[in-house]
């Protein structure tokens, strides 16, 4: 399965478009929407440049990719669409492994896709206070969830 153009609309939203390199709030250096340049601690030369739309969006996708295989991998049970756009979102937003360890995770493979929702909104903390644009995301995929 592929990410959707719903799905990556979604990610494009809260993710935000840098075409310039730009240090993330972990302090790494990153371009587009959170694409992790090299390892994050040094910015090479060839990489601070602005960049186009259309590279920007190929990065997006080869990013992407990993998170996808990631949510086929962890979730066992079939997805419909917009389920699995929001499991890419959720993963590209907070790592493979929050996934794996996830309720949501566990609660999907159980078929239990309310409880999996439930789970799936209190992911939008950090640091312990919940956050904004956390929140909406976390809302705008619940909502895809149901879809």
């Amino acid at each position: 399965m592929k990410t959707s153009d719903v799905g990556l609309a979604l990610i494009k939203h809260y993710e935000g478009f840098y075409s310039k390199p730009y240090r993330c709030p972990a302090g790494l250096w990153t371009v587009g929407y959170g694409h992790l340049i090299g390892d994050g601690l040094n910015l090479p030369d060839h990489w601070n440049r602005h960049f186009s739309v259309e590279e920007i969006d190929a990065l997006l996708r080869q990013d992407l990719a990993r998170f996808e295989r990631g949510v086929q991998r962890y979730i066992i049970v079939p997805l419909s669409q917009p389920q699995f756009d929001a499991l890419v979102s959720f993963s590209f937003n907070l790592g493979l492994g929050t996934l794996q360890r996830s309720t949501v995770r566990q609660k999907i493979n159980r078929l239990d896709f309310k409880g999996a929702i439930k789970s799936l909104l209190r992911y939008d903390k950090a640091r312990g206070v919940a956050l904004k644009g956390l929140t909406l995301r976390r809302r705008a995929e619940a909502k895809l969830m149901t879809a």
